[in-house]
């Protein structure tokens, strides 16, 4: 049985502390031993202040550090972030302020290792940091995501594929959501030890996990030694099938959760977060695939008053689906190229993109349901 821990905090130090190091305790905690090279893993998206919910809170993360000094190990702070600087993404999200004093080392992943994930994929390049240390704690932030639905413990992990191999693995995988949910649930089962909290106490709905989605206070840390029983623990708590979530159907699928958990803590009523509206990217009959995915599904839009041309979007897209118009003086789309992986409405800096379904794709995708509950209908 995978047990998960659940407690009700805020940011104020004094409370989250031992809230953290309650819930460290009771996941496993004791394996961080004396010279134990810790490897803190949170979500460093991007460049952004913490009140934004895009990015772990830098106080969970001074708590982990602190957890770690306490039990005699060397922690390491590291991420690979989708764009932007390592040191000013820690100097704009306050974790340079927060953990001053402490003898913490702060480094971005930047050298790989090949290591066997196992099939279809086999061997990938994971940072060497997070592959050899003795310990990973893996603090995700609870936020919603226009891709896989939400980030939570597994997905966090995606951060330990360095650099510029993020998008090409998402041109790789990206277009298939169930295929890139075995990838980011693989790289989760390779790396292990694995002491999972998630931050919980700011949270972001709608359509995350950049600056389109909107923070929400939940007030809650859950963790756990095992990320897929924490995801699927979270899904509960926020009243979704489990089985919604790419990354919980694999893992099902796979053989990596035995089916039981048991949520201990504090007690907490439903939560009602609102999810991004997440369609199929193909649908109805096979022949028609190809052309409904560049004209009918669901694709990334501008929002020309927001976007400031600063070319991260194009410069990021796994696709080069993204280009400038210097005679229109906006960015425009190739959408036989785009491959949906949104990690442009991910990058974005202002929160100039989003996901739209055309209204083609809607009248098309109702018809084809209509008519497929009228035959099940018929039918029975």
């Amino acid at each position: 049985m995978s047990m998960v821990i659940l407690k009700r905090s805020a940011y104020d130090y004094e409370k989250l502390k031992p809230a953290f190091f309650e819930i460290m305790d009771a996941i496993g905690g004791s394996v961080i031993t004396k010279n134990s090279r810790v490897v803190i893993k949170p979500n460093l998206l991007s460049s952004a202040a913490p009140d934004r919910a895009m990015i772990t809170h830098p106080m969970v993360v001074r708590a982990a550090v602190e957890y770690v000094l306490q039990k005699g190990g060397v922690p390491q702070v590291s991420d690979s972030p989708a764009i932007g600087e390592f040191k000013r993404i820690l100097e704009d999200g306050g974790f340079t302020g927060a953990l001053e004093g402490l003898d913490a080392e702060m480094k971005e992943f930047t050298a790989s290792v090949p290591v066997d994930i196992g099939l279809p994929f086999r061997k990938i390049e994971i940072a060497r940091d997070a592959v050899e240390a003795d310990v990973i704690i893996n603090l995700p932030k609870l936020k919603t995501h226009t891709q896989m639905l939400l980030t939570l413990g597994v997905k966090n992990l995606f951060g330990c594929i360095v650099g510029l191999r993020k998008p090409d693995w998402h041109f790789r995988a990206g277009i298939d959501r169930d295929l890139f949910a075995r990838l980011l649930v693989q790289i989760s089962n390779v790396l292990k030890p694995c002491l999972t909290v998630i931050d919980g106490i700011l949270a972001m709905e709608g359509q995350g996990p950049g600056k389109s989605g909107t923070p929400k206070e939940l007030w809650i840390l859950m963790g756990s030694s095992d990320p897929v029983s924490l995801d699927i623990a979270v899904c509960r708590i926020l009243g979704i099938l489990p089985q919604r979530l790419f990354t919980n159907r694999i893992a099902m699928e796979m053989g990596l959760y035995d089916g039981v958990s048991e949520i201990r803590g504090d007690a907490v009523a439903p939560i009602n977060l609102k999810l991004p509206e997440i369609t199929p990217l193909v649908f109805g009959p096979k022949p028609l695939h190809g052309f409904m995915r560049r004209h009918l599904v669901q694709r990334p839009e501008t929002d020309n008053n927001a976007c400031k041309l600063c070319g991260d979007c194009w410069k990021y897209c796994p696709a080069a689906a993204i280009s400038y118009s210097k005679k229109k003086k906006r960015i425009l789309f190739d959408y036989d190229k785009c491959i949906r992986c949104y990690c442009c409405i991910e990058v974005c800096p202002y929160g100039a993109l989003s996901t739209r379904e055309t209204l083609p794709g809607k009248i098309m995708r109702w018809i084809l349901t209509k008519k497929h509950f009228s035959h099940q209908s018929g039918s029975l």
